[in-house]
């Protein structure tokens, strides 16, 4: 995709949304269900393209509906954070255990609990440590 307003490669978060730059957690909750629902992939059953469309607009909500994560998106906008896929913006950059996050650190590399104390994807059920 072309570079989009944010200055990384893909689509600008808030432009895939349909929200300002500024827009409060609430109306970025709003335009979130009002285009999941439109674009689920359950509405539009002869679009193959729906479940792509639903993912894109999942992530942004992932990231802009997450204080952390929106902030490190609205830092770190470059080819970095395309680099790293959705869902890695609020310890991008934070050394963890392991050292500096470009060396494998931080606390899911090292079996911790990952961003916001949740398990790291994959682990649900297994014990840590």
């Amino acid at each position: 995709m072309a570079a989009a307003d944010h200055g990384g490669p893909g689509p600008d978060l808030y432009q895939l949304l349909g929200v300002a730059r500024g827009a409060s957690r609430e109306e970025i909750a709003l335009a979130w269900r009002r285009r999941a629902r439109d674009e689920h992939p359950d509405a539009r059953p002869g679009d193959a393209d729906a479940p792509g469309r639903f993912r894109a607009l999942a992530g942004a909500w992932q990231v802009l509906g997450d204080p952390a994560r929106r902030a490190a998106y609205d830092r770190v906008p470059g080819p970095r954070a395309a680099a790293r896929g959705p869902g890695h913006g609020a310890s991008a950059g934070r050394p963890g255990p392991a050292g500096p996050a470009g060396a494998g650190g931080g606390a899911a590399a090292a079996g911790g609990p990952g961003p916001g104390g949740r398990p790291p994807p994959g682990t649900a059920g297994q014990r840590l440590g």
